[in-house]
């Protein structure tokens, strides 16, 4: 295995740069080519399949079966015309990847000829094998029957490989008997109730000309890097997508200079063939950078609207992971695949647009004095307030528990920072002051040739897990493997659902008599001081928050069965029902399927472990305390002195020691493996796997790593952390 190892970085020494030719020299040639798009449209439909799409998309009217045969005929032509063989309906179910089922466009026909087909029937539904897919009790494993129907919101696109195109056509997937199966069907029940919230607000309070709204998203995608050599020979990455094991190096990044430093050659080259095929299928990249850890990275694409956004992101992943084939990288989407580094996240940046052209959350130059503003700034707020807790559970994970409170991550404590300026409005508005505006104010910098700086309305906070960022709010805790579809729909309801109440409310106080101004006044001023508790300026890292925020009631839920009993309490289950997201009985399922992928993630990772440990980490240090033992004794049978090997057997008796320690660790993490396995309750046995089995992978890996410091270099069978790092 050592051989593998040294083959392995004799491989990478030998990788070359990937050449990439982009299509053309301006990205606006080629965006959106492979997608079938508003012009696409208008070319291969006629006007009335055309505007049926539109109202589908616009208004959420449903498309006629005769119509959506035109439209089939014309997504055929259009996707034959560009080279596509084969269809899909491309849908999220509830594994976290996308799943996919290719049939080809050819029929044969009678007379021994055949001809491309694809019906209206086939565009809209179509009835996968259900029974693989996780249901968490929804239906048995021998009813195999589901369904996945088109989502008109969400484009269709051509997904390129080496060999072959297919037309991908972007689905909800339900079982037989209707329930969700997937992220996609919740996640757009979610955002019509918000934007049906948010219209009724800005209509009777402050614009009649609103009439449509919207939720943004922008994605922050970070990932790692390590070529696809180095990986194969590291059993933990490619079965569990993190390492297990592995001593970290003298150089980690505590010198700060990888963070937006130059980037490597072969990323670079893997970045414009990533950027490439994702401007085809129009997902808007717009940032690239080096990130803190070495080998990681980020990119971002710019703002669009949530479901686009969510399937974009899921899409970018897939398309990164395969062209890094291409460039011999593998890509690492795990919240922490490296111990003593920082781990990667997936910020999202989420705001409320309306059809006027106005952004919610944006507060201009004086928030204090814009009404609207102050309405679903403070709105969402108290919604963050009152459904912590599900908020938490949103982005739980168990690859994320290691990231949230790592000091590299925000804490699993959900609180909000609004910066000093609004903080003071907000306290203000409540003790009925009045404020100074001091927004955009001009920067202290002062040198010649340097233009002028504007300073924002709020500085930044990156130990805060909801934080306002100008003109909207940044989630910076969801995980950089999540389907951010998770966090959208619990922060999208429970903004719904919080309008929803200001609405009630103020309308209550206006029938009573108070002028509308005054009543919206008098909520807010409410809600602000009933959500005080939520709001922290501080840093977010430190132990005194830790203590502070247990004084002010706010939960600190730092593992992922514990979290998601959120999703299950009377109160979650009366905002999803109340708001028509989930029944109790998709809840209840959506919940199984959570905690089980739980158990089955982290049992996965110990039996990766104790096969590493029995199989690779002791036998290595064996054949070292051999070479010494011979050398002791070669030393001895010439009549050396023993203090001249004393450190020899100083080592020989430390490496037993570990050893004894790995084995006795395996050994008890396998029977609390077992005696996990034989409970039926998956709560509790994912409590179990958290608390009994997990703790154990900690004492398993550091004396694994204290071998690796001992142990002769050439001996070792695992590629280094140094290696896996820094080898490009």
């Amino acid at each position: 295995m050592s051989t593998l190892r040294f083959k392995a970085l004799e491989t990478v020494q030998h990788r070359k740069s990937v050449s990439v030719t982009a299509p053309s020299g301006k990205v606006s040639d080629y965006f959106n080519s492979n997608v079938f798009n508003d012009a696409a449209m208008k070319t291969f439909l006629s006007k009335d399949a055309y505007q049926a799409v539109h109202n589908a998309i616009k208004n959420g009217e449903k498309i006629d079966r005769n119509i959506a045969d035109q439209v089939a005929s014309g997504m055929k032509n259009w996707a034959i015309g560009k080279g596509a063989s084969h269809y899909t309906h491309w849908f999220q179910p509830l594994t976290g990847a996308t799943a996919e089922k290719h049939d080809a466009f050819f029929e044969p026909t009678d007379d021994g000829h055949s001809v491309e087909k694809f019906s209206g029937n086939a565009l809209v539904q179509q009835e996968p094998d259900a029974s693989s897919f996780p249901s968490g009790g929804l239906r048995n494993t021998f009813e195999a029957r589901g369904y996945t129907a088109w989502d008109p919101s969400s484009p269709a696109f051509i997904m390129e490989s080496y060999s072959g195109k297919t037309l991908c056509i972007p689905t909800i997937f339900v079982a037989y008997t209707g329930e969700a199966l997937d992220y996609k069907a919740p996640l757009l029940k979610a955002l019509h109730a918000v934007e049906k919230a948010v219209i009724d607000i800005c209509s009777n309070y402050f614009d009649k000309n609103v009439t449509k709204a919207f939720a943004s998203l922008g994605i922050e995608q970070e990932y790692f890097l390590v070529d696809e050599a180095l990986f194969n020979a590291r059993p933990d990455l490619m079965l569990t997508g993190r390492t297990l094991l592995g001593l970290s190096p003298e150089k980690g990044q505590q010198l700060e200079d990888h963070y937006f430093g130059s980037i490597p050659a072969r990323v670079y080259d893997f970045m414009v063939d990533f950027e490439t095929e994702s401007y085809k299928l129009g997902i808007p990249l717009k940032t690239r950078h080096n990130e803190v850890a070495p080998s990681q990275f980020e990119c971002a694409p710019m703002f669009e609207e949530v479901n686009l956004a969510v399937d974009h992101n899921q899409l970018l992943m897939d398309v990164m992971e395969k062209v890094a084939q291409r460039h011999g990288f593998k890509i690492l989407l795990h919240e922490k695949p490296f111990a003593g580094v920082n781990g990667s996240g997936k910020h999202n940046n989420w705001s409320l647009i309306t059809n006027t052209g106005v952004n919610l959350l944006s507060p201009g130059n004086t928030p204090e004095t814009n009404l609207q503003f102050l309405s679903f700034f403070i709105n969402v707020i108290k919604a963050v307030h009152d459904h912590a807790d599900l908020l938490r559970a949103s982005i739980a994970s168990s690859g994320n528990d290691h990231r949230l409170g790592a000091n590299e991550a925000p804490p699993a404590i959900m609180s909000i920072f609004i910066g000093s300026q609004l903080t003071g409005v907000l306290n203000d508005l409540s003790n009925n002051k009045k404020t100074k505006s001091n927004s955009a104010s001009k920067s202290s910098i002062d040198i010649n040739k340097i233009p002028e700086i504007l300073l924002d309305n709020t500085d930044r906070n990156r130990t805060s897990p909801f934080a306002f960022t100008g003109n909207k709010f940044e989630f910076r805790a969801v995980g950089s493997s999540a389907n951010c579809a998770s966090a959208m729909i619990v922060l999208n309801s429970i903004v719904a659902d919080q309008l929803n109440k200001f609405k009630k409310e103020v309308d209550a106080m206006i029938r009573n008599g108070i002028k509308k101004e005054d009543a919206i006044i008098k909520m807010l001023k409410d809600y602000v001081k009933a959500s005080k508790n939520i709001l922290f300026e501080g840093n977010g890292y430190s132990e005194e928050w830790v203590k502070e925020a247990k004084k002010r009631g706010l939960g600190n839920t730092k593992t992922t069965p514990e979290a998601l009993n959120a999703y299950i309490t009377k109160k979650s289950k009366d905002l999803f029902e109340k708001n028509d997201i989930f029944n109790a009985r998709e809840l209840e399922a959506r919940y199984e399927i959570m905690q089980e992928n739980y158990v089955k993630k982290i049992d996965i990772e110990a039996r990766v472990l104790a096969q590493l440990a029995i199989s690779h980490v002791i036998p290595a240090s064996l054949a070292y305390q051999h070479k010494l033992s011979e050398n002791v004794a070669a030393l001895k049978s010439i009549g050396v002195k023993k203090n001249s090997y004393e450190a020899q057997l100083k080592f020989i008796n430390e490496i037993s020691k570990y050893i004894s320690h790995i084995r006795s660790c395996v050994e008890k993490m396998i029977a609390e493996n077992e005696k996990a396995h034989k409970v039926n309750d998956t709560h509790k046995a994912a409590l179990l796997f958290c608390h009994k089995v997990k703790p154990l992978f900690e004492e398993i890996r550091n004396s694994s790593d204290a071998l690796e410091f001992i142990i002769e270099d050439d001996l070792w069978k695992l590629p280094k952390y140094r290696e896996l790092l820094f080898v490009k």
